[in-house]
């Protein structure tokens, strides 16, 4: 029996620890149905609580990887996550203009779960310049997305990233002092709809890697964006809520938890 998985390309960096990047994503896009291909943007060392390292590869690698992939491969969607250093910006960038009409969900990981800093005000200007134009979701958590256009009203700053040329931008809520999380969508010069889901009670590693994921996973199927936005976040809400803790720092969402559901 033919089994037809659609292909989403990940550029995403490698975490030892399992919680995020590219392992996340793979896990994220088994649960949807697709096949994984990936280009590591970077290596780390990290564990669940802090990213100790980050040795970004080479440009020159990347689009190469990149390019095979693309000439072998149907791929549906592209996601994008960890960057880590303007060079990587303009490989990617290169790959996304000679393929306009993949949609690109992009997640821009500018700080570590534990703090750690893993971009710089260059790499932000390029990531503005060059990526948020070619962007087809934009999945920023508030404090990624304060950061990107320099203003402090979330509305704001929703709005400012349409205008920087990405088509729908999802603002997640979880970094700020409320009672429930409260996720913004923005699209066609507006707040189009805003989302509340209930506040889990730890912090995790890895939950915007797979909320830009399954996002992708879903657009590949074939999903409009806003139907992808939605059905993401339940599955997002959904691994956190069953998320399990291996080591000594932030636990990891449990991007399978409908195999257990099954079992």
């Amino acid at each position: 029996m033919s089994t037809h998985r659609p292909v989403v390309l990940s550029f995403s960096g490698h975490d030892p620890s399992g919680g995020a990047g590219v392992q996340a994503d793979i896990e994220t896009l088994v649960s949807h149905q697709c096949h994984s291909a990936s280009v590591i943007t970077a290596l780390t060392e990290q564990d669940t609580r802090n990213v100790k390292k980050l040795i970004p590869q080479s440009p020159e690698n990347i689009i190469s990887q990149a390019n095979t992939i693309l000439a072998d491969l149907t791929v549906n969607a592209i996601k994008i996550g960890l960057i880590g250093h303007h060079e990587t910006v303009y490989a990617i960038h290169e790959i996304l203009k000679t393929h306009p009409h993949i949609p690109v969900i992009l997640d821009p990981v500018l700080a570590a779960g534990g703090g750690t800093e893993l971009s710089n005000d260059h790499l932000i200007t390029e990531i503005v310049e060059l990526l948020l134009p070619c962007t087809t979701v934009l999945t920023p958590n508030s404090e990624e997305a304060r950061r990107l256009i320099g203003l402090d009203d979330l509305e704001e700053c929703g709005l400012e990233l349409l205008a920087q040329g990405c088509e729908y931008v999802l603002i997640t809520g979880t970094h700020e002092s409320t009672p429930a999380v409260s996720n913004q969508l923005f699209y066609d010069n507006q707040i189009w709809e805003t989302y509340t889901w209930d506040r889990l009670p730890h912090s995790y590693h890895g939950s915007g890697c797979t909320l830009a994921t399954s996002i992708a996973a879903l657009m590949a199927h074939g999903l409009e964006p806003i139907q992808a936005v939605m059905e993401a976040q339940e599955y997002t809400w959904n691994s956190l809520n069953d998320a399990y803790r291996p080591g000594n720092g932030q636990f990891i969402p449990n991007r399978l938890f409908w195999m257990e559901d099954e079992s």
